[in-house]
């Protein structure tokens, strides 16, 4: 049966159904094997993605002794039953998508009977017991609105109000003049993620191009941005030989952007580095981006979780909003309150006047109506209920201190155990940087033979969740990490 004559769509998909067949043959059958099928998964989800070209895949196949003629006039391959259910459907041609970094991770981590094994992937706190922690001011909001046995009617596009004002003026400020002044527009959001895709669209819709993020920068800035139709490029933030800001290059950089182009700036915790500029290096970049007429656009996750104090984590923005940018903001309420899987956020713009906010809020909502119509109502209303009582936001500010106090001291525990254990490497970075993540600077081979050899997770880039350290795993955590560095 010559294939190389059969239309190339037919070579490919006899190609796939070949594939998903050697799969399901080669399907490890115990759990130890899929453990480590599974950290293969996460290997290559993380790494460059390659695949064989078209060309190879139809010799290879053409090759193969298990193709015979059919009756119909198409490619056939091993005459299975689920190869025969796959040939018909219009999603036959699909291919299997690499997991998710970050979810691929937690997938090996639950598949690892290792009785030792830790999850240092995620970017979600955990008490030192290392469980989910809820606030204890969410419990006690969570309780108000019960009682208060409210309806589940939909919000307006733009979400709850009343969140709405409470999260613009919990980061811009009770003073700040923009806001008194009804400069600001904002909308209710899903999470920081969808309040990025949101800006993102309409950046592209209103003449933007491409974006600046920082090098690095959190891994679904890209592809959020990409989706929304820019091209991402990248500036100098991060001096991955010296573990530490690469604050020359990166007003450099900013210097060499194009006039009126949009910048990402972390206000505080960046992720995945962990290492912020000082609030006199801020002014610093405040006037770069000034002298390049750029387009500020903050990213605002860790707010009250990165330092304990909600005010100075905000200090940034708040120094650009005095010095007079017109600046967006997308507001993230998952770790700072805790509500992972409320999908809480905010999105503003600061505009020249009251009409002008009018208008750019009237976009926001022509976009967002045809993706999710309208964002969900208990975790922006849980935020609001804190927010607007002195005595809920006092526990608030206060617990948000202890993760952060938390973090910091299993920052300061696993930097001395490195060091007491011998290490010939400076990991002083470690209690330099803030937030919920170390940047570790280990390399990607280190970082597989953490999890291979000693079964501790996290990203290939060496970073680490700080949250998933705690006092009972931080020595075997830094023992582990002294065994894979000092080779």
């Amino acid at each position: 049966h010559n294939l190389t004559k059969r239309p190339e769509h037919m070579i490919h998909r006899a190609a796939a159904a070949l594939s998903r067949r050697a799969a399901a043959l080669a399907a490890p059958s115990s759990r130890g094997a899929s453990s480590v099928a599974a950290r293969a998964a996460v290997t290559s989800a993380q790494g460059v993605a390659t695949a064989s070209s078209p060309n190879t895949a139809a010799v290879s196949f053409a090759e193969s002794s298990a193709i015979a003629p059919s009756t119909n006039g198409y490619c056939r391959n091993f005459s299975t039953a689920a190869a025969d259910a796959d040939e018909g459907s219009p999603w036959s041609e699909f291919p299997m998508a690499p997991p998710d970094p970050i979810i691929g991770l937690t997938e090996a981590y639950k598949e690892d009977d290792f009785p030792m094994k830790v999850n240092v992937g995620v970017g979600a706190y955990r008490c030192d017991e290392g469980m989910p922690f809820v606030l204890p001011c969410v419990r006690k909001a969570e309780a108000i609105l019960q009682a208060s046995q409210l309806d589940h009617e939909y919000s307006g596009i733009a979400g709850c109000v009343d969140f709405v004002n409470h999260a613009l003026e919990f980061v811009y400020g009770a003073d700040s003049k923009p806001l008194h002044e009804g400069r600001i527009a904002g909308v209710q959001t899903l999470s920081g993620t969808g309040g990025l895709r949101v800006m993102g669209e309409v950046l592209k819709e209103f003449g933007h191009t491409e974006i600046y993020v920082p090098n690095p920068t959190w891994g679904n800035h890209i592809p959020i941005f990409r989706n929304s139709g820019l091209e991402v490029k990248k500036y100098a933030y991060y001096d991955f030989d010296n573990s530490e800001l690469d604050f020359a290059n990166l007003i450099a950089d900013i210097k060499k952007m194009p006039q009126g182009a949009c910048i990402l700036l972390h206000v505080c915790a960046h992720n995945p580095t962990g290492m912020d500029p000082t609030i006199e290096q801020w002014k610093e970049i405040s006037d770069a981006v000034k002298e390049r007429g750029l387009l500020p656009f903050f990213d605002c996750a860790y707010q009250g979780f990165a330092s304990g104090d909600a005010r100075k984590d905000a200090a940034p923005l708040r120094l650009f909003v005095e010095e007079g940018h017109n600046l967006a903001l997308v507001q993230s309420f998952s770790k700072n309150f805790g509500l992972y899987g409320q999908r809480v956020g905010a999105l503003s713009v600061v505009a020249n006047s009251v009409e002008e906010a009018k208008r750019v809020q009237s976009q926001l909502k022509v976009h967002i109506r045809p993706s999710y119509s309208n964002p969900p109502r208990h975790g922006a209303r849980i935020v609001s209920t804190i927010l607007k009582d002195d005595k809920l936001t006092e526990e608030f500010i206060e617990e948000c201190k202890g993760m952060a106090s938390r973090i910091d001291s299993m920052r300061t525990r696993l930097r001395g155990k490195l060091e007491e254990l011998g290490s010939t490497r400076d990991w002083s970075h470690i209690t330099k940087q803030i937030g919920m993540f170390a940047f570790s600077g280990m390399s990607k081979e280190e970082v597989e033979g953490l999890r291979d050899k000693h079964h501790i997770y996290c990203t290939l880039d060496g970073r680490i969740s700080m949250a998933g350290v705690t006092s009972k795993n931080v020595d075997y955590i830094a023992e582990s990490i002294y065994d894979v560095t000092e080779k």
